[in-house]
């Protein structure tokens, strides 16, 4: 159990370091070099790197060290149409199932981000507004749906961080999560799946002109 928390730990803080640069796309993720900066053995070290392999962030290579990966726009642009569909899923679910307590720590949790938006660091602004979704979608009471859900989020985590850096607005974001949070707390589920939309209608194309212009600067 204790080398399970501390690979997920480690995986935390690689995930991080990738999402501000430390490693950009097509960076190796040197095991040995790793595990030395943090001081931790290979086990973890390699856990950790598989489970940001499963989550896209990491490509993994027979015998040579793993990469950061580069998804094309297309892979994103299918990626995103399919989390869409489970977000209108997810808000269904919700409505239905949520408990009283759930609807309470979604509500804390868009508080958190209004009353904060302006003070916190963009990555941790980023998780704590992944962290709303990922509520919602824990309060469907739904595992196969959840697993699914959570596969699509962590697969455009980097694409969404890229994103959401370069467009903050806090007027707009906070509108667009109040909706959305006032739409379950009412069990609408019409009116929920409307503000989602609202809200990530356009995440494709806000998304891909980031993707495109960072791949043409590889190119460079």
């Amino acid at each position: 159990m204790a080398d399970k928390v501390l690979a997920e730990q480690i995986a935390a803080r690689l995930r991080r370091e990738i999402l501000r640069g430390k490693f950009p796309p097509g960076a190796s993720i040197k095991e040995r070099d790793n595990a030395i900066e943090m001081g931790v053995s290979r086990t973890p070290m390699r856990e950790a790197i598989r489970i940001l392999a499963k989550e896209g962030l990491i490509v993994l290579r027979h015998s040579r060290s793993p990469i950061v990966a580069q998804p094309t726009p297309k892979e994103i642009s299918d990626a995103v149409d399919v989390l869409l569909a489970l977000e209108y899923l997810s808000a269904d679910l919700a409505c239905r199932n949520a408990t009283d307590n759930e609807l309470a720590k979604i509500r804390s949790i868009h508080e958190r981000i209004a009353e904060n938006y302006n003070i916190l660091d963009p990555l941790d602004l980023f998780e704590l507004d992944m962290m709303l979704h990922d509520s919602i979608a824990q309060s469907t009471h739904n595992d196969a749906f959840l697993a699914t859900y959570r596969s699509y989020l962590e697969r455009l985590w980097r694409a969404r961080f890229l994103s959401a850096r370069q467009k903050r607005n806090r007027e707009l974001v906070i509108a667009e999560h109040s909706a959305i949070v006032e739409a379950v707390e009412a069990r609408d589920t019409e009116a929920t799946k409307k503000a989602i939309d609202g809200h990530l209608g356009r995440l494709a194309s806000n998304i891909l002109p980031v993707i495109e212009e960072e791949l043409r600067v590889d190119d460079t």
